[in-house]
């Protein structure tokens, strides 16, 4: 009877070492191994749209957070000044005009002439021709200049996107190639997750990829569009002799290296609010047996 409790007993006690080692197994392999991770972030590129000329804002035509498309006024500087410059290079140009028909004359009346006229007076009048003629050019030039100004004073979106952080108000004065209005471009949200380097060997581009946004049940499907080919090197910088500056303290406890992994989402749903910025988690859901791919 005690050899029979014995047996019992040292079978439950070895069935939970081996449930208990399969299980530590299991997590050692999904947490070490596995190609997944808490660190990543949706991203988006932020566009500055900056004015091409400089001016007082007459016009704010959107408001903060709301939604355009490329091509979409965003504001407006006065375009008066602009008006009065286009007004005034077109009557430039007029007067080059009709001087460089008068010059063309004048140097045809001169080739009539034949040999009553001077081989200098000839001369002078094709130089004059000549003059005439780069002289129109150059106002004709002017007349585009202040035509584009006058476009340019109406900023448009040069992307598809979301207008955020907005402070821009009408009398507010603007410099030309100084960002104003922040547009965050919506086609270019990602995914961006940070893996190990010991786990990037089951990593490859195109890879099927599950993304969890932390608050939000629903899950998103993606594929992974690239890897990064470097991040920085904490223990190196540049001497001031033009020589490598290596830290001389070394740590024995060597934590992995977090990689960026760019993840390109597909058909996200509609009642889904992607906001740049948000924390995500990342599972690669089907690794691909060809070699990891560095593009």
């Amino acid at each position: 009877m005690n050899t029979l409790k014995f047996s019992i007993r040292l079978i439950v006690t070895l069935a939970f070492v081996c449930a208990a080692f399969y299980v530590g197994r299991g997590l050692w392999v999904h947490y070490m191994d596995e190609p997944w991770t808490r660190d990543a972030r949706l991203r988006a590129d932020v566009v500055g749209i900056a004015p091409d000329v400089s001016g007082l804002v007459s016009e704010v035509d959107v408001q903060d957070n709301q939604r355009v498309k490329k091509g979409d006024v965003l504001f407006r500087v006065d375009r008066e000044r602009f008006n009065i410059a286009l007004a005034q290079a077109e009557a430039a140009l007029e007067g080059s005009r009709a001087a460089m028909e008068q010059a063309h004359r004048e140097r045809e009346r001169q080739e009539r002439l034949g040999d009553a006229a001077s081989l200098q007076q000839k001369e002078q009048a094709r130089t004059a021709e000549d003059q005439a003629r780069a002289a129109y050019g150059q106002a004709l030039a002017n007349r585009d200049l202040a035509k584009l100004n006058l476009d340019r004073s109406e900023i448009k979106a040069t992307v598809n996107g979301t207008v955020s952080n907005l402070s821009l108000r009408p009398g507010d004065y603007v410099t030309a190639g100084t960002a104003k209005v922040a547009l965050v471009d919506t086609d270019s949200l990602r995914v961006e997750g940070y893996f190990e380097e010991t786990k990037l060997p089951r990593i490859h581009v195109g890879d099927t990829v599950s993304v969890r946004l932390m608050g939000q049940s629903q899950r998103l499907q993606g594929h992974i569009d690239s890897i990064a080919t470097g991040i920085e090197d904490r223990e190196r910088t540049a001497g001031t002799g033009l020589l490598a500056n290596i830290n001389p303290t070394f740590s024995w406890v060597r934590l992995a290296q977090r990689v960026p992994v760019r993840i390109n989402l597909d058909n996200v749903p509609g009642n889904v609010h992607l906001i740049a910025g948000l924390t995500a988690t990342v599972e690669v859901r089907e690794p691909s047996s060809k070699p990891t791919s560095i593009d």
